[in-house]
């Protein structure tokens, strides 16, 4: 499933819906080389946050109003553009992501289809405190957009997802679920202006105005923080991804819950619309409910809780739910390469085999999100001013990569780049993982990120039947 779903990406990104690359053989190999670029100012770090989350809904007033101009602080690490396939590092030690090619060898899209291409270039990350979230290009860290997501602005969103297609949904953790095109093609003419009105830097414009904004579902829970796209199905035929639904979960009861269950959501990620909802019975709601979440490479729920809860597993068919005691503390989690799941916090990374649901644990300094990057290296939040890399085999910590101060989330790029994100300081680090050479983004507004920003952990998901 994982290497079939890099071939329809690879595909997608190269033909433009048809064009074979100028390629004679019929087939198709898409090879995304890491970005250059230049300094452009000095960013000089605050001290950095704490790891933990305060109980309860924010306090805080969200901003509102238009966002701060962004810009960003670039080392200019070394151009590799020579390399091997998967993730593996090219001959000068620059990372490198050869996609492979069509399952049948030869072009995934004939017939066109239009609705823009995807676009992998772009990290989306929560402003919580404003109530917004950014896009950011991965490639020159420019700030492309930010948006309202959601009417009020009061959300407190935090975790994003990003789908095949590129596009994003976003879930707001005082409740409600939004989903963002990446592209403007996609956007739809309803505010009833000519011409389609989209942001296009750190200036955001009202609800209502923005036409990017595919949707917005209100859902109120006190508590609503996992997000995750399923893969969907390619259609080679029109050359676009299709089914692709969102799992979310949501807590109503406020600490006190005498049956012990909290809702699992099944999406419509086209509509919004909520085609399905699993009731998760025995567990331990506390406030947060199921705190992350991921997809395997079959689009089945994987959610873990805050502190030692349960890990909880939903069939995306059957919609049956099967729990687990959690190892270690939970914060974050993805699912890696091999269907391997992974909850990561303070106190380390716990792996769970699905197949034997058997957990092995490291101990590392740790902190926040966590994502694996293809060819068995795990990153997580280090504590401290660090990003901490694991072998997701031996499970012994293999490097340190520092960063000017404290980063709670944890996400790869399509270019192989390591990404940090500060808990609520306006800055995100672009991180090469050989070179150690560190970008810096800032204009961001109380930042709170670290599910999967970017859309690798998607693509990358293996499947728990190998």
């Amino acid at each position: 499933m994982r290497n079939e779903l890099k071939s329809l990406i690879a595909a997608s990104v190269v033909f433009a819906c048809g064009d074979n690359g100028g390629r004679d053989d019929g087939g198709a190999t898409a090879t995304l080389t890491p970005p250059t670029s230049s300094p452009t100012s000095t960013i000089t770090a605050t001290e950095p946050g704490t790891a933990s989350e305060t109980a309860g809904p924010t306090s805080e007033t969200p901003t509102m109003g238009t966002g701060s101009d962004s810009n960003a602080t670039t080392q200019s690490p070394t151009d590799p553009t020579e390399g091997v396939t998967g993730t593996s590092m090219s001959s000068d030690g620059g990372p490198k992501f050869d996609l492979g090619v069509t399952p049948d060898g030869g072009m995934a899209c004939s017939g066109g289809g239009g609705g823009g291409e995807p676009d992998f270039s772009y990290i989306w990350i929560a402003n919580s405190g404003q109530g917004t979230m950014s896009k950011i290009n991965t490639v020159n860290l420019v700030e492309e957009g930010r948006y309202i997501v959601r009417p009020d602005s009061a959300g407190n969103p935090s975790r994003t997802s990003v789908n095949l297609s590129g596009d994003v949904v976003i879930a707001n953790r005082n409740g409600g679920l939004t989903k963002v095109y990446a592209q403007a093609e996609r956007c739809a003419d309803t505010n009833g202006m000519p011409g389609i009105q989209t942001a296009v830097d750190g200036n955001y414009l009202p609800w209502g105005v923005e036409e990017c904004v595919a949707w917005y579902t209100p859902m109120s829970y006190i508590s609503q923080r996992p997000v995750a796209w399923t893969q969907g199905n390619f259609n080679k035929a029109t050359c676009q991804w299709e089914n692709q639904k969102i799992w979310t979960s949501g807590n109503n009861d406020d600490f006190v819950n005498a049956d012990n269950q909290l809702d699992v959501l099944l999406v419509n990620g086209d509509t919004g619309a909520i085609e399905a909802t699993v009731n998760v019975v025995g567990v331990n709601p506390d406030y947060y409910g199921i705190y992350g979440a991921a997809v395997d490479g079959d689009g089945n729920f994987w959610g873990s809780q805050l502190g030692v809860g349960q890990l909880v597993f939903i069939d995306r068919l059957s919609l049956q739910y099967k729990l687990w005691p959690m190892a270690m503390s939970g914060y974050g989690m993805t699912v890696d390469s091999k269907g391997y799941v992974w909850t990561c916090s303070g106190s380390g990374a716990a792996r769970f085999d699905p197949m034997t649901e058997t957990w092995q644990t490291v101990q590392v300094p740790g902190g926040g999100g966590c994502m694996e990057d293809g060819a068995g290296t795990l990153y997580m939040s280090g504590g401290a001013n660090n990003i901490i890399a694991v072998d997701t085999e031996t499970l012994v910590q293999k490097d340190v990569l520092p960063v000017p101060s404290y980063v709670h989330g944890i996400s790869i790029d399509f270019y192989g780049y390591v990404w940090g994100v500060t808990l609520s300081e306006p800055y995100a680090y672009r991180v090469h993982p050989v070179m150690k050479t560190v970008d810096t983004f800032t204009g961001l507004t109380a930042p709170y990120t670290y599910s999967d920003m970017t859309g690798f952990a998607l693509s990358n998901a293996g499947s728990p039947s190998g």
